[in-house]
C-alpha cells in the first residue's frame, strides 16, 4: 500500500458553457456516461464501480452523491481517506455557465501529472458534449 500521508488535495474548475447540468450529471454519475470519456469500460453494481483502462480494472466505491450536484468515489485498493475524488456541478453566478469542479489528491511530486491527466479526461468530455 502506498504512503498517502504526503498527498495534497487539489481542485480544478472546468467550464462547460451552456451544457445542461442534468446532461452533464449523466456523464459523471452513471457507468455508461463515465464510459464515454473517463475509462475504456465501466461496470457498476450498487455503489461499486469497476473502471477499466487497457483491460486493467480499478475498483471504486461511490461514497457520496447528491442528484445533479456531486459524486464522490473512493478507490477500494487504498484505505486512506486521501484516495478519493469528487466531481461537482455548479452554475457560475457571473456568466450562467455550467461548471464542473474536480477535487482529487496527488503525491506532491505528481501534482502536475495528475492535473494534466484530469485536463485530458475533461477535454474528452467537453469534446463529447460539443463544448470544444
Amino acid at each position: 500500500m502506498k504512503d498517502t500521508m504526503n498527498k495534497e488535495k487539489f481542485t480544478i474548475e472546468y467550464d462547460f458553457k451552456k451544457v445542461s447540468p442534468s446532461l452533464l450529471w449523466g456523464f459523471i454519475s452513471t457507468a455508461p456516461g463515465l464510459e464515454e470519456w473517463f475509462a475504456d469500460k465501466v461496470e457498476s453494481h450498487d455503489k461499486k464501480f469497476t473502471f477499466y483502462w487497457n483491460k486493467t480494472p480499478q475498483v471504486a466505491r461511490l461514497i457520496g452523491s447528491r442528484m445533479g450536484v456531486f459524486v464522490r468515489f473512493h478507490w477500494e485498493e487504498d484505505d486512506e481517506e486521501k484516495s478519493c475524488f469528487e466531481m461537482r456541478i455548479t452554475t457560475s453566478e457571473l456568466t450562467g455557465a455550467t461548471m464542473m469542479a474536480v477535487t482529487d489528491y496527488a503525491e506532491s511530486g505528481e501534482l502536475d501529472d495528475q492535473r494534466e491527466l484530469w485536463d485530458n479526461e475533461i477535454e474528452r468530455l467537453q469534446r463529447r458534449l460539443g463544448v470544444l
